[in-house]
């Protein structure tokens, strides 16, 4: 079983190597085929032995604190101690599964030429990587295997401003890889190690234990890096302007999976490496979370273009996601990891409609696009089941991450974490106040000229793309141990948490 962790990045990258050569008609046929490939692959093992898979026979044990389901390690540059060692445990799982799942749908949506497909499997290995990846430099490598790619795909296939925000957002994604690189380094340097296994729970293990001051200096220069890919308030000005410029697909993996790069690195390499600075920066972190839930939720009152409202609430969510994060405790924790699955999955979905809708009419312009469900009642309705799921409504997968966020910061106890839970809160009302604005202005309404020029009917090709998001949207809200259900024992070893 240990060998689909190698199959889970070549089937990807030999098919962006396969897809590059083919003529246009046929790379859309063969894109998807690849992306099927790699998404069975992630879910094969639970199919065929769901009983026995190698991944879930996790044991506790007398053994060190952080032990995968599966994992391989070679050795990769020996004369630099360097290994390269992938494994996979209940906090990485569910994001690999979303990850395969959002590059089939997009590969199947695309119609935009090779080109583009090729660059669609090569974010794909890059985000496995990243969410595979069990030592430090490794990690640092395919956490930067994503920027030039969704940098062509910004500015080859986005709007009229698309070279613009593609360069604003590589400009900020290389200023947090330099602190990224720093802090790794750092990291290896002081422990003799870059091995996440070996760090995860120094302490217990008898493994090079990094210095408190060393622990805060690193975990800031982790955490500015991850806040920038995240986005996290107030580094998340980039956001806006590579979504609204990206095309539908470029958006779609920008928001379902990209983001998600910047707060499992937070949880994994973060709080994994340096817990004793991940405790020191944690009302910091508590502070920041709280004031992206209001401002997010206060810009998006004011926004006026579909996709940028739709970024703008990733701004909040991810407010959300980094306060669960902030608590250091097992339920914060687990909120934040279905947080991400459920804003992958929900915002994933409006960035199709929104696409959808942008094409047919046009514009994004909410003050274009009035009076949706007089003419397309289906689409109408769509939007209205993803933004009510986006603003958190129970029995919805937005919930989760939402309220046990709130949840735990009130278990976390004292003035200071009540009064964060309670402005999350206010937050949460907000952010049902915007996208409730949303739905009056797009849906209701006599139609507006463009609105009522377009096509009506929903494609064949666009119910595949977004059925499975609809009916996992579903299923994860109603049963979140989808997502949360082996992540108990590793969140408590990586929290330094007795059970």
């Amino acid at each position: 079983m240990n060998n689909l962790l190698i199959a889970l990045l070549v089937v990807p990258a030999l098919g962006a190597v396969v897809v590059a050569l083919l003529p246009d008609r046929r790379a859309r046929l063969v894109s998807t085929g690849f992306a099927a490939v790699t998404f069975v692959l992630s879910v094969l093992p639970i199919l065929v032995r769901p009983n026995e898979y190698t991944w879930f026979a996790y044991q506790p044990g007398d053994g060190p604190p952080m032990v995968p389901w599966a994992e391989i390690d070679l050795p990769w540059v020996p004369a630099l101690g360097l290994e390269f060692h992938l494994g996979v445990d209940g906090i990485s799982y569910p994001l690999i599964v979303l990850t395969g799942l959002l590059t089939l749908l997009c590969c199947a949506y695309n119609r935009k030429g090779r080109a583009l497909a090729a660059l669609l499997l090569v974010l794909e290995v890059g985000v496995l990587g990243t969410f595979l990846a069990l030592d430090l430099i490794l990690f640092f490598l395919f956490f930067e295997v994503v920027l030039l790619p969704m940098y062509a795909v910004i500015a080859g296939w986005g709007g009229p401003n698309r070279r613009a925000a593609a360069r604003k957002f590589v400009l900020y994604t290389l200023a947090g890889s330099v602190l990224l690189l720093l802090g790794v380094l750092l990291v290896v340097t002081s422990a003799g190690t870059g091995d996440l296994v070996t760090l995860t729970g120094a302490a217990e293990t008898g493994a090079a234990e990094l210095s408190p001051e060393t622990q805060r200096v690193a975990f800031v220069l982790l955490a500015l890096a991850f806040a920038v890919k995240a986005p996290l308030w107030p580094l998340h000005t980039w956001l806006p302007d590579a979504h609204t410029e990206a095309p539908t697909v470029g958006s779609v993996l920008l928001a379902g999976v990209l983001l998600k790069m910047g707060t499992y690195g937070m949880i994994r390499v973060g709080v994994g490496a340096a817990p004793e600075g991940a405790a020191w920066a944690s009302p910091a972190l508590g502070v920041l979370a709280v004031v992206a839930i209001v401002a997010g939720a206060l810009i998006c009152l004011r926004q006026t273009e579909l996709k940028r409202l739709i970024a703008y609430s990733s701004v909040g969510h991810m407010g959300f996601v980094l306060l669960g994060i902030a608590t250091m405790s097992i339920t914060g924790v687990q909120a934040a990891l279905v947080g991400n699955v459920a804003h992958g999955l929900i915002t994933g979905l409006l960035f199709f409609l929104a696409g959808t809708i942008k094409d047919r009419t046009g514009t994004g312009s909410l003050d274009l696009i009035g009076g949706l469900r007089e003419t397309a009642p289906r689409l109408a309705g769509l939007l209205g089941f993803a933004a009510i799921a986006s603003l958190g409504l129970p029995g919805l997968a937005g919930f989760w991450g939402e309220a046990f966020a709130v949840i735990a910061a009130v278990k976390r106890g004292g003035p200071f974490w009540l009064t964060l839970a309670a402005v999350a809160a206010v937050g949460g009302a907000l952010t049902a106040a915007y996208f409730l604005r949303l739905l009056r202005r797009v849906t209701h309404g006599p139609a507006t000229p463009a609105v009522a020029a377009s096509s009506p009917a929903v494609t064949r090709i666009e119910w595949l793309a977004w059925t499975p998001l609809i009916l996992l949207t579903l299923a994860v809200g109603v049963v979140p141990a989808l997502v949360l259900n082996d992540t108990v024992v590793p969140l408590a070893n990586l929290l330094g948490v007795k059970l």
